[in-house]
């Protein structure tokens, strides 16, 4: 049975009830994880405000701002993560933007400033996070990435982002080479399409799932639940023998050749 009794998990990336990583809160909160969660801060206050009334039923111990292009900040959170907790034995890594102008027209016009960016929320983070992470996971852990179809084939309109979900996939194999000494997991979750803030940023969204629900094996899409199931999984015990990898949970449209 899956269960998370114990385990203190700190989740990234939930901006709003539609965001993958509110759907695996939810799944590691049902399974009976201790929560932590961080949020990017603004000046008005307005994240910590929407985000902090969404996962108040789930009781976290620890509500953080953590801007990951904030090398200070990403300091002073898990520095206030130690001290509340000690120990940390999941990461749920969530975070990935680019800037409309870079998701759209021909990929050899991105900029230099907009791949930087995205590169650096979108990738770059997970190994600052991760290595933020590593000292905390003194009794082993898992670190849980969300990775997209965009990263391994082309997907129109996902341009700087596919090269950013690529690049993440290869960090995960690499960290989890340099991790499993030390018990630590890294895997991905490429999730299919999802309707969430950061996806309306990519044109034509809805029809890329309407796509997936004609070609699919299951011929529906998945739900952040469905993604939150597996990412609980990978955070449990049953997956003990589980890492580098990129789990696909897309209802099987990755497999499809046409």
């Amino acid at each position: 049975m899956l269960n998370l009794t114990g385990k203190n998990a700190l989740v990234t990336g939930i901006a709003n009830n539609r965001s993958i990583a509110w759907g695996i809160a939810q799944q590691l909160h049902a399974a009976g994880a201790n929560l932590g969660v961080t949020y990017l801060p603004d000046d008005k206050g307005r994240y910590a405000e929407k985000v902090s009334k969404l996962v108040d039923p789930l009781n976290p111990s620890l509500f953080l701002p953590c801007n990951v292009q904030d090398d200070a900040q990403i300091d002073e959170t898990f520095a206030a993560v130690k001290e509340k907790w000690g120990r940390v034995d999941v990461l749920i890594h969530c975070l990935a933007f680019a800037g409309k102008e870079e998701l759209t027209g021909d990929y050899s016009n991105t900029s230099r400033a907009g791949f930087t960016r995205a590169l650096d929320i979108s990738t770059y983070s997970l190994s600052r996070l991760a290595a933020a992470t590593k000292p905390l996971m003194t009794e082993g852990g898992s670190i849980v990435t969300l990775s997209y179809l965009g990263g391994a084939r082309v997907i129109p309109n996902y341009n700087v982002m596919g090269v950013a979900k690529s690049a993440l996939e290869c960090s995960v194999r690499y960290l989890a080479a340099e991790m499993g000494p030390d018990n630590i997991r890294v895997n991905a979750i490429s999730a299919g399409p999802i309707r969430t803030l950061a996806s309306s940023a990519v044109g034509g969204i809805l029809d890329m799932i309407h796509h997936v629900e004609e070609i699919a094996p299951l011929r529906r899409t998945v739900t952040q639940t469905e993604v939150g199931n597996t990412a609980a999984f990978l955070c449990s015990d049953l997956s003990s023998g589980v890492t580098g990898q990129t789990i696909y949970v897309d209802s099987g449209y990755n497999i499809m050749g046409m």
